[in-house]
């Protein structure tokens, strides 16, 4: 029972970055001209409509943790999108990737065994993202903010972790999608008001990114990670950048070239080799 809800948990997580990897092109030639700050409080804002039920039965540990979860998360979106005013996306998709190096190392620091093989795993698919993303040239302040943004998504992948253990996923999932939809409407601000014409025009894939790459992503993320580790899901979780650019090659007719295939083998190596069972503890 156990390794099938681990499987299962394994195949959500592979769904979660196939989602993901949808949003690439479609944040990058679809929605036009709304500002980070107004996409994340809309995407949000409709995400957070559909759990609206589930708020009726909250107990100060869910609040507690939901929030702490909230504020992370939203932090990780803002850092992102204020970094990718001045970096491309594929460096920042590089260096987002060092979760997989962050995640073991916090978890360490927690008191966590590690095995050589989560460090094998992880170098593996950081060198997958960066053979497929790396750019060269001098560092950027945006280097820095998605530097930051890699260790705050580490920490809400084992806070989630943790979370994930002792509340329903659904009650999680509201509570956190709420939280960063305040913290966006207040970042936005009157902002807002001016933006409302352009998110008209872009309704449908708006909807697209709040009902499916928001609080599906999430619910499932809350789901998977009951019985998946936060460094297995840091490990999937580079499948995103390998999903987008098989999305921007198929829609987008870009350039799918020998450095995004070597990439992709060496993040889905990454992938089996975290899930061989070796028994050495580091």
């Amino acid at each position: 029972m156990q390794k099938a809800s681990h499987i299962q948990g394994l195949i959500l997580l592979v769904v979660i970055t196939l989602i993901w990897g949808t949003t690439f092109p479609l944040v990058e030639y679809v929605v036009n001209g709304i500002s980070p700050a107004a996409l994340i409080a809309v995407r949000f804002a409709v995400a957070s409509v559909i759990f609206i039920p589930q708020l009726r039965n909250i107990n100060a540990k869910l609040l507690k943790d939901g929030l702490l979860l909230g504020l992370l998360l939203f932090s990780s979106f803002a850092t992102q999108a204020i970094a990718l005013q001045t970096i491309h996306a594929n460096r920042a998709a590089f260096i987002s990737s060092l979760n997989t190096i962050l995640v073991p190392l916090l978890g360490l620091l927690l008191g966590q065994r590690l095995r050589p093989k989560n460090f094998l795993a992880a170098f593996l698919a950081l060198s997958g993202i960066g053979v497929m993303s790396w750019e060269s040239g001098a560092l950027v302040i945006g280097d820095l903010l998605m530097f930051c943004d890699a260790f705050v998504y580490s920490i809400y992948l084992l806070v989630l972790e943790s979370a994930t253990r002792h509340h329903p996923s659904q009650a999680l999932t509201a509570i956190q999608l709420w939280v960063v939809t305040v913290l966006g409407a207040l970042w936005v601000g009157p902002e807002l008001v001016g933006q409302l014409g352009v998110i008209h025009d872009n309704l449908p894939a708006i909807i697209y990114l709040g009902v499916i790459a928001t609080a599906g992503s999430t619910w499932l993320q809350a789901i998977a990670q009951v019985s998946v580790s936060a460094f297995d899901a840091a490990i999937f979780y580079t499948l995103e950048p390998v999903f987008a650019t098989i999305f921007s090659f198929l829609l987008l007719g870009q350039k799918l070239g020998i450095s995004g295939l070597i990439g992709a083998t060496l993040v889905l190596v990454a992938m089996v080799l975290s899930q061989t069972k070796v028994n050495v503890v580091a």
